[in-house]
C-alpha cells in the first residue's frame, strides 16, 4: 500500500484535473441562467439518518448549558486550579500522589509547550493557599525578584524522587494535524457527512484547551487585580463560541463591570467612592488609559508573557502578547461587550442544530486552505464574516435551520434584555424555549446548497443580514457588506476587497461543481484517494482558479493593444481637427497649457 499511494495520489489528482476541463463552465451556468439549486436523490437509508439525526438533535439541544452558565462554571474551575512547570521524565503517579498532599485533586492534565506543563484544578480553593505556602521565591544574582505569588508555578524534582525512567505522562494535544494528513483521514470515511464530523472532530477545541484557556484568562486577572481587585478577564470569540480551532488565538477582555457598578443597582448611603475614575475626554480614552498600565504590568510581571505590544490606536484598543507556558497568542482588550454579545449568539446558533458546528468547521477550514482567511490582518475574510455568511444561508433554506436574531429576541426573557451603546443586544439564552426547526437536509446536501447560493449571490446589489434573515439592498459601496448584528452601521466585511470576492465566488462554483460531479470523482476502490471534501481541500482546486487568472491576464494585453490602437486613432483624428479649425481661424482663442 505505501509503494502505491503516490501513483493513486497522481491518479486522483488527473481525474480531478480532467473533471475541471470538460463540462464545468456548462453546468454553472445552467445553474445561473434558471437560477434553480439542484437537488439530489436521497435512498431510503439517508432518510432513515436524517431522521435519527434530528432525534439526537433535540435532545443534544435540551441538554446545552447556556452561554453565561457554562462561563461561570469554567471561570470557577480556573480560579481552583494551578499551572506547574514539571521537569521532562516526570512520574504521573508521584507527580499527583506529591501534589495530592496539598488537597483533594478533582483533574489534571498535562500538555507540552515549551516544556511540559500540568494543569491541576482542586476540588477546593483553599487547597491553592496549602500549596502557594510550600513554594519559594527563587534568588536570582543580580535581579531582585518581585514578591507576587503566582499561581503559576515551577516544580524541582531534585530531592524528590518525581522523575521516572520511562515517560509516564500523556500530553494532551494542543494543535491539529496538517491538512496532507486531513485529507488521508477524511479519504478513509464512508460519507460525505462523516468527513464533515471527522474534520469537526479533529478541529475543534478539547475540554482541557478550554480549560488551559480560562486558566489564563484567571492567571491574567491575578495581575490585573492588583489595581481593580473586582476585576473578571473573560475569553470571549473562537475560543468560548463553539466554533474554537485547535492553536487559535486567545481573545479576552478586562471586564470592569463589577468595579464600575454598571450593571448594580445603585444604593443609597450618601457615600461614593472617590477618583474610583478620573474625568476622560471619552471612554476609549479611559480605556487606552486602563489598557496601558494593565499592558504594562503584564509585561514588566506577567510570567511567561513575552513581545508585549500596546495597540492603542487601534478601533478597538488592545494589548497583545505571547504566553508562552500555554502557547497561546493573547489579545486583551477592555470592556468589549459587544463582542462577548456576538461570541454568546454564535454559540446559541452552534448549540441549536449539531449540523451548525460542523458545517462552519468545514467552511472555515476550506477557505483557510484556499487562501480566503487569514492570519495576517488584510483584505481576507474573517472567520466572524465567514460564520455570519454560514449562518444566513442556514436560515435562508426552506424550511430554515435557525431562526433570525430578531427571532431569538423576541423570545428574550426579562433576564435576557440588553442595550450596549445604544444597540439592542437581546436574544433568548434558554436553548428549551427555542422551537425545534423542521429541516432534514443532510450535511452533505447542505454543503453543496452553501456553495450554489454564494456562487449565485447578487454581492454588488445585496447585503447580508442575519438579524432580518433575507438580503438587503447594500447601504454602501464596499465589494462584500455584511452587517454586524449588534451594531447595524457597521459593516464587518469592509475589509475585504473586490478580488477576494471574486475568489470567494470563483470558489464556491468550482466546489458546488465538483460535489455535483459526484465528490470529485465519488469515493475510489482505494480507500486512500481523495474524495468529496477532501478533494476540496486539495491544492489543485485553488491552482485551477489561479491558472484561468493567468489566462485572462494573458488575453488583456492583446485587447488592451486593440483597444490602444484604436483610441490613438480616434485622438490622431481629433487632432487633425483642432488643427484645421485653427487654421481657418474657427478656435475662437489660443491653446491653453495644462
Amino acid at each position: 500500500m505505501r509503494s502505491t499511494l503516490p501513483n493513486t495520489t497522481m491518479a486522483a489528482s488527473i481525474q480531478v484535473c480532467r473533471l475541471y476541463t470538460s463540462g464545468r463552465g456548462r453546468f454553472f451556468r445552467s445553474l445561473l441562467k434558471n437560477n434553480v439549486c439542484f437537488r439530489r436523490k436521497f435512498a431510503s437509508k439517508t432518510v432513515a439518518a436524517k431522521v435519527q439525526t434530528t432525534t439526537t438533535k433535540k435532545e443534544t439541544k435540551d441538554e446545552t448549558k447556556s452561554f453565561s452558565t457554562l462561563q461561570e462554571e469554567r471561570r470557577e474551575q480556573a480560579e481552583r486550579s494551578v499551572l506547574i512547570s514539571c521537569p521532562p521524565n516526570i512520574s504521573e503517579m508521584r507527580f499527583l500522589k506529591h501534589v495530592s498532599r496539598h488537597g483533594n485533586i478533582k483533574n489534571c492534565f498535562f500538555y507540552e509547550s515549551f516544556g511540559i506543563y500540568a494543569v491541576v484544578e482542586f476540588s477546593e480553593k483553599d487547597s491553592i493557599a496549602s500549596l502557594r505556602e510550600a513554594t519559594s521565591i527563587p534568588s536570582i544574582q543580580h535581579e531582585t525578584a518581585v514578591p507576587f505569588k503566582t499561581r503559576l508555578l515551577s516544580l524541582k524534582a531534585n530531592n524528590l524522587n518525581l522523575s521516572s525512567s520511562q515517560p509516564s505522562v500523556q500530553c494532551q494535544k494542543q494543535t491539529t494535524i496538517g491538512v496532507k494528513e486531513l485529507i488521508l483521514k477524511l479519504s478513509q470515511e464512508d460519507s460525505i457527512d462523516q468527513q464533515l464530523y471527522s474534520l469537526m472532530e479533529e478541529y475543534q477545541l478539547t475540554e482541557e484547551n478550554i480549560c488551559l484557556r480560562f486558566l489564563v484568562c484567571s492567571l491574567l486577572k491575578d495581575i490585573a487585580a492588583a489595581y481593580f481587585p473586582e476585576c473578571i478577564i473573560r475569553p470571549f470569540g473562537s475560543s468560548v463560541n463553539g466554533f474554537g480551532k485547535l492553536g487559535c488565538d486567545l481573545d479576552m477582555f478586562l471586564d470592569l463591570d463589577a468595579v464600575s457598578g454598571r450593571n448594580l443597582k445603585q444604593v443609597g448611603g450618601g457615600l461614593s467612592l472617590e477618583y474610583q475614575m478620573k474625568k476622560m475626554t471619552s471612554e476609549r480614552a479611559a480605556t487606552q488609559s486602563i489598557l496601558t498600565v494593565i499592558g504594562e504590568c503584564v509585561d514588566q510581571f506577567g510570567p511567561g508573557c513575552v513581545g508585549v505590544q500596546k495597540i492603542l490606536n487601534a478601533r478597538c484598543p488592545l494589548v497583545r502578547f505571547a504566553h508562552q507556558p500555554s502557547g497561546f497568542q493573547c489579545d486583551l482588550t477592555a470592556n468589549n461587550r459587544v463582542a462577548m454579545k456576538s461570541s454568546e449568539l454564535l454559540y446559541v446558533y452552534g448549540g441549536l442544530d449539531g449540523r451548525v458546528r460542523a458545517l462552519v468547521f468545514c467552511l472555515r477550514c476550506w477557505a483557510r486552505v484556499h487562501g480566503l482567511t487569514s492570519t495576517i490582518p488584510g483584505a481576507w475574510l474573517t472567520n466572524f464574516s465567514l460564520t455570519v455568511m454560514v449562518v444566513f444561508f442556514l436560515q435562508r433554506r426552506s424550511p430554515a435551520v435557525l431562526p433570525t436574531l430578531d427571532q431569538l429576541r423576541d423570545l428574550a426573557g426579562p433576564k435576557d434584555k440588553s442595550t450596549i451603546e445604544g444597540n439592542d443586544c437581546s436574544f433568548v439564552s434558554d436553548f428549551s424555549r427555542i422551537q425545534d426547526q423542521t429541516n432534514t437536509e443532510t450535511l452533505e446536501h447542505l454543503l453543496q446548497e452553501f456553495f450554489v447560493f454564494y456562487g449565485n449571490f447578487a454581492f454588488s446589489q445585496m447585503s447580508i443580514n442575519i438579524r432580518k434573515g433575507v438580503e438587503q439592498n447594500k447601504p454602501e459601496s464596499s465589494p462584500l457588506h455584511i452587517q454586524n448584528p449588534f451594531e447595524p452601521a457597521l459593516n464587518v466585511s469592509k475589509n475585504v476587497n473586490a478580488t477576494q470576492l471574486e475568489r470567494l465566488v470563483t470558489l464556491c462554483q468550482e466546489s458546488a461543481w465538483l460535489l455535483q460531479q459526484g465528490g470529485a470523482g465519488g469515493r475510489g476502490l482505494v480507500r486512500d484517494t481523495p474524495w468529496g471534501l477532501a478533494a476540496l481541500l486539495q491544492p489543485s482546486l485553488s491552482q485551477s482558479i489561479k491558472m484561468k487568472g493567468r489566462k485572462r491576464k494573458a488575453r488583456e494585453p492583446a485587447s488592451e493593444r486593440i483597444k490602444g490602437l484604436l483610441d490613438s486613432l480616434k485622438s490622431s483624428k481629433a487632432a487633425a481637427g483642432v488643427a484645421g479649425d485653427a487654421a481657418n481661424g474657427r478656435n475662437g482663442s489660443s491653446a491653453k497649457p495644462h
